[in-house]
């Protein structure tokens, strides 16, 4: 065949069963061929015996985004029936014939008349028919070709998912994965390097790299410290065509915070503390607080107090707030400004959750001292005794002594003390106290058989303070003198029949005494002196029955007291 320095094929149409290179312009275009002959690049020619039609086609090229004035040349279609006479009429059909693409059917060149995005679409599925013009009959069977849209770098890489917000934990070795970003390029990844991703990092450095294929983010450095900078914003570019200039990029945000790990050491701001503590403080209350501090967070700054030396471990204790991780400071036992006037406690702070990658840094514990200065509090007086017994004789004269209370003021002022009975009825009014002595005296006589003990409460006040009081109770017991005489324990009624029998007993007699038992029994009984004798009736003492009595009366002497004995007339009286 004849081939002119301005007719070529390109790669991709193939014309009645042959392909046909072109090296030199970019544009598809038919070519006219004398059959039975192929043309070698070397200058050959060889004869070929071959069918006399073949209609087979390959894919067209459209350039997306094609901006300019007049339609773009697609390619041609051509029949080795065409003489060029015009008796041919190609006809174009399939996706978007007509209206995207255009064929002139004298011609058979094929054009397209919209900007396309391969993108949205990325090839068009056409038939081309060539048939006689006269006879509208097909001079080549109708075949299938695509038109493909060629990809142009019109696409930027984009990040589907940031911004990123991601951890890494502090102190973690160089080189630790952090995150993996991917930007993805809408562009042709088969065709050129115009969705070839390269990553680079903006913004981050030192501290912070970017595997330029994989798009992984790494620490860039040693021992990154949270507690000096715990935030970082990084910045990761995507750019396509490999990186290289003129291709288009994108970039996202990337925010890295480092977590927390157990690298620092509780610390007591101080070395030396002093803590005033009343002596008025209650056992059990909380009287102060101490705090270590700990740069770390969370469980890593949790730690537990206790102390370990000093004259007031026995007096105090300390517990640990798990919220604000202060030691608590409580008394275990009663303050007392005269007798100690300060304390000192050795007190321990230490971690209670220990990394031991990090044990090089420790101790992860600190001590400090702690004074504690008893604070003299004005108490209320107080007594020399929690409580008083005291005795006093009955039918003592008004005025007696009862005894005496005493009560100090604890404190180093050692004001003087006043005293008085809390009277709480009229009928209580038995006893009165000397104010300033203390002395208990009777206001009253006192009846043992009627009232044997007393109960009353006093009250001690400063002179200075008198609303400072204290209160004490007296027990008062009445002692028994020999006031009362013995009694006959009832009236008796003594009957003897006439045939009683010489010697019986008769009856018994008994006596009672108001007193107690050393002033009351045993008592001795006997006849009354000063009445006659009978013989035919005796009694006997105490212990013994009584008998009966020679007189109308029975006699029972203690120290001296008779009562009558009465008379029944069933049986023969007393006489």
């Amino acid at each position: 065949m004849k081939v002119t320095s301005t007719s070529c094929i390109c790669p991709v149409l193939v014309c009645l069963c042959f392909v046909q290179r072109c090296y030199g312009t970019a544009h598809h275009s038919s070519i006219k061929v004398t059959r039975n002959q192929t043309k070698h690049i070397e200058g050959e020619t060889e004869v070929h015996h071959r069918p006399k039609r073949g209609w087979v086609w390959n894919q067209f090229f459209v350039l997306e985004e094609h901006m300019g004035p007049d339609p773009q040349y697609v390619g041609k279609l051509h029949s080795n029936s065409d003489k060029g006479d015009g008796s041919v009429k190609y006809i174009l059909t399939g996706e978007g014939a007509g209206t995207i693409f255009i064929i002139d059917d004298t011609t058979g060149d094929i054009h397209s008349t919209k900007s396309l995005d391969r993108e949205q679409k990325t090839h068009y599925v056409l038939h081309a028919q060539a048939i006689d013009r006269r006879t509208n009959k097909p001079l080549e069977p109708e075949s299938e070709f695509i038109i493909k849209v060629q990809d142009i770098n019109d696409n930027a890489p984009k990040f589907t998912d940031g911004p990123y917000i991601v951890t890494v934990p502090e102190m973690s070795d160089m080189g630790t994965s952090v995150l993996q970003v991917t930007a993805t390029d809408a562009d042709d990844p088969t065709y050129g390097n115009s969705a070839r991703v390269v990553y680079s990092i903006l913004q981050g450095q030192p501290y912070f790299s970017v595997d330029p294929k994989t798009g992984v983010i790494r620490t860039a450095l040693h021992n990154m410290d949270r507690e000096a900078r715990e935030h970082y914003s990084v910045v990761i570019q995507a750019k396509d065509m490999a990186g290289q200039v003129g291709g288009l990029s994108g970039s996202t945000t990337v925010n890295i915070t480092l977590t927390d790990v157990n690298d620092n050491p509780p610390r007591f701001p101080q070395k030396h503390y002093q803590l005033y503590v009343p002596e008025s403080a209650q056992v059990g209350s909380a009287v102060g607080k101490i705090k270590a501090n700990d740069a770390d967070t969370g469980s890593n700054a949790d730690m537990t107090y206790s102390i370990t030396n000093g004259d007031g471990i026995g007096i105090f204790s300390i517990s640990t707030d798990k919220d604000t991780r202060e030691g608590i400071l409580s008394l275990k036992k009663p303050l007392n400004y005269e007798k100690k006037k300060s304390y000192t406690l050795n007190i321990e702070g230490a971690n209670t959750h220990l990394d031991f990658r990090f044990s090089h840094l420790g101790p992860f514990k600190d001590a400090t001292m702690l004074k504690i200065i008893v604070g003299d509090v004005d108490e209320p007086p107080l007594f020399s005794m929690p409580s008083y017994i005291m005795d006093v004789y009955e039918n003592a004269k008004i005025g007696t002594i009862v005894g005496t209370v005493l009560a100090q003021d604890p404190d180093s002022a050692n004001s003087l003390v006043r005293y008085f009975i809390n009277h709480n009825a009229e009928e209580d009014r038995v006893f009165n106290i000397d104010a300033n002595t203390g002395t208990i005296k009777t206001s009253k006589v006192l009846d043992r058989e009627e009232t044997p003990w007393y109960n009353i409460t006093v009250t001690a006040s400063e002179n200075d303070n008198p609303d400072l009081l204290s209160h004490v109770s007296v027990g008062i017991r009445v002692l028994d003198v020999n006031d009362n005489p013995p009694e006959l324990a009832r009236e008796y009624d003594i009957v003897v029949c006439e045939n009683s029998k010489p010697g019986q007993v008769i009856h018994t007699i008994a006596a009672t005494d108001k007193d107690d038992f050393a002033n009351g029994p045993r008592f001795r009984f006997f006849l009354d002196e000063h009445l006659p004798m009978n013989p035919n009736f005796t009694l006997k003492d105490n212990e013994a029955a009584a008998a009966p009595s020679p007189s109308g009366f029975v006699h029972a002497r203690e120290m001296g007291v008779c009562g009558p004995a009465m008379q029944k007339p069933s049986c023969p009286p007393l006489v």
